[in-house]
């Protein structure tokens, strides 16, 4: 994977272990359907889901993001040249389905979660063994949010998941939230200072890499890669709340900078909270940012 050799160290020596494919695409997908929330940040809703006798197929995954986004997962055990553009047909059935997705949610996770359904920014994950730099091209002629995700076996019991190549369907929408967030914050009588801490802070984090993906829901604006990895909540009075998928017990925590929400209700995703209240704080954040980035 991109070079990367894991090795098996002992006293004795270092013995490397070798990457593997799987001997057949259900191992990929049944290993990931067992664990996908941790693996993808995805609720877990159905496999081989039939499309009809109409349409003719079935959708190898089906799940819902940790922001309410439906979500196709396209499984190949190597490469294959057709896995987007079978992903892109199932993500264009779900969409014209709506009703029927929404009631499968209900079904499985309960009204309120149906009637939460992001429908703006459906998700298609391709995971297979590996990837062109066609297929990686394509993604920029796509309007839709798509994730290639690169998988290796390593030994009995490891897997590896690289995320090769992402791109955002939504770019547009998330500069026109920029625009419209410095306006509410004007309206609400907040400062000038904290506006513009906003608007440093929603850069910062789409500046961390290619392909991460801004989701603007009622209450929050989560900032993802594959999974979120940062959720920013609306200007408070004096501060901006930022919640990271870092581990609070390996961080130093500060009072009134870091916070361990482990277990405690708050918007968006993370076990650690960071408070902004200058810029000063916004650098100090970096090294926070990046590693819950890295993480995702």
């Amino acid at each position: 994977m991109s070079g990367l050799k894991l090795f098996h160290t002992t006293m004795s020596g270092a013995t490397e272990v070798a990457p593997r494919l799987a001997e057949t695409e259900a191992d990929v997908q049944g290993l990931v359907e067992t664990h996908m929330e941790t693996l993808l940040g995805v609720q877990f809703l159905a496999s081989e889901y039939s499309t009809g006798p109409v349409h003719g197929g079935r959708i190898d995954s089906l799940g819902l993001d940790e922001n309410g986004s439906p979500v196709v997962v396209e499984y190949k055990r190597g490469l294959d040249a057709g896995v987007i553009n079978q992903g892109l047909f199932y993500l264009s059935w779900l969409v014209d389905h709506r009703a029927e997705f929404e009631h499968l949610i209900r079904d499985r996770l309960g009204a309120t979660a149906a009637a939460q359904v992001l429908w703006s920014s459906p998700r298609l994950i391709c995971i297979a063994g590996d990837f062109t730099r066609y297929d990686v091209h394509a993604l920029r002629e796509h309007r839709r949010s798509i994730d290639l995700v690169r998988y290796r076996f390593f030994g009995r019991d490891l897997l590896g998941l690289e995320t090769m190549a992402s791109v955002s369907g939504r770019a547009p929408a998330v500069r026109r939230v920029r625009r419209r967030s410095t306006v509410l914050a004007v309206k609400g009588g907040q400062s000038t200072a904290l506006d513009e801490l906003a608007q440093a802070l929603d850069e910062t984090l789409l500046g961390l890499g290619d392909g991460v993906n801004c989701v603007q829901r009622k209450t929050y604006r989560a900032y993802q890669r594959l999974r979120n990895f940062a959720c920013a909540c609306p200007p408070q009075k004096t501060k901006l709340l930022v919640y990271l998928k870092v581990d609070p017990k390996e961080v130093d925590l500060v009072p009134g900078f870091t916070r361990d929400v482990t277990g405690l209700g708050h918007h968006g995703t993370g076990d650690l909270e960071v408070q902004l209240r200058t810029l000063q704080d916004l650098d100090r954040a970096q090294d926070l940012f990046r590693a819950s980035y890295a993480a995702a």
